[in-house]
């Protein structure tokens, strides 16, 4: 693997493309780009790199080498496994400096027509941890932590970023604390209180308003109170991550026990009602593993 010692790349240090690729072949790659970028990007996939990598690299692929026989132990059917070298245009994320070219082992899936892709001058996002003792190479956090580049995916990558350092971040959720439903004046009048519990234990809340009508609305407070200004989280932000993706999908019974029956069913229903207005978590599913080195 080479181990060239090269310039470092810092978080606020950004190298211009057209440093790395001459004009007319940045047209060429650019088009390239768009036509294998798709348009659409799932929040929840990248949320969930984002907030477990270390380092989040933008790079452009220099040169790559296919790894053959015993060295490629343990590729799926229908793969190629490649030893990357990539030059760094930018480092999203990371508290360390890293090199401006780095080495990586991935494995991609041949095309539609069976043949291996071909990612020389490919511009790429790299969800990755250092390699301890080599400052020259990264290993991707899975096989799903490479993606094509694209503005739309690029920009929602960046703005993650920002929402998950920020001090005001919400919290990982790990369950539900206590619940419970308190009646109004009117029939079918009534406001559902649910606690959540956090990983640094924070406090977070939902509360759900029944009216007489029929209608309900609920809403999301990050302090001891859910104030007027509460409301549901807008989709595709970390706090929407948080709820949508950190919420079992049923409340453990031992949570309403203490409340009326009757009261402690309207719970559970409104519970449901949230789960059902964050809507499903997409892209949460186990990642591929990556080979390790």
């Amino acid at each position: 693997m080479i181990s060239i010692a090269k310039p470092f790349v810092t978080a606020t240090a950004v190298l211009l493309v057209a440093a790395v690729i001459p004009p007319a072949a940045s047209q060429e790659v650019s088009s390239q780009i768009q036509a294998q970028a798709p348009a659409n990007v799932d929040y929840p996939q990248l949320a969930a790199q984002v907030i477990e990598a270390p380092l989040i690299v933008d790079a452009t692929v220099r040169s790559t080498s296919r790894i053959r026989g015993e060295e490629a132990i343990g590729l799926a059917p229908g793969h190629v496994r490649y030893y990357v070298t990539a030059d760094v245009l930018s480092l999203i994320r990371g508290t360390t400096a890293i090199p401006s070219r780095i080495g990586y082992l991935v494995d991609l899936p041949f095309d539609s027509r069976g043949r291996a892709p071909n990612l020389r001058r490919l511009r790429v996002i790299l969800f990755a941890r250092p390699v301890p003792g080599r400052a020259d190479q990264v290993q991707l956090l899975s096989n799903d932590a490479h993606y094509d580049w694209s503005p739309e995916r690029d920009s929602l990558i960046r703005q993650i970023a920002r929402e998950v350092v920020s001090p005001d971040a919400p919290p990982e959720i790990t369950g539900v604390g206590n619940a419970f439903h308190t009646p109004g004046d009117l029939p079918g009048q009534g406001e559902t209180q649910i606690f959540l519990l956090t990983a640094r234990n924070d406090p977070i809340s939902l509360s759900i308003l029944r009216r007489p009508d029929g209608s309900r609305n609920w809403a999301v407070s990050l302090g001891e109170i859910v104030g007027e200004g509460s409301r549901p989280p807008e989709r595709d932000t970390l706090l929407w991550y948080r709820l949508a993706c950190g919420l079992p999908g049923q409340l453990p019974e031992s949570n309403v026990a203490a409340d009326l029956p009757e009261h402690a069913a309207i719970v559970r229903e409104d519970y449901q009602y949230v789960l059902e207005s964050l809507g499903l978590c997409r892209g949460s599913g186990t990642p591929t593993p990556n080979v390790g080195w």
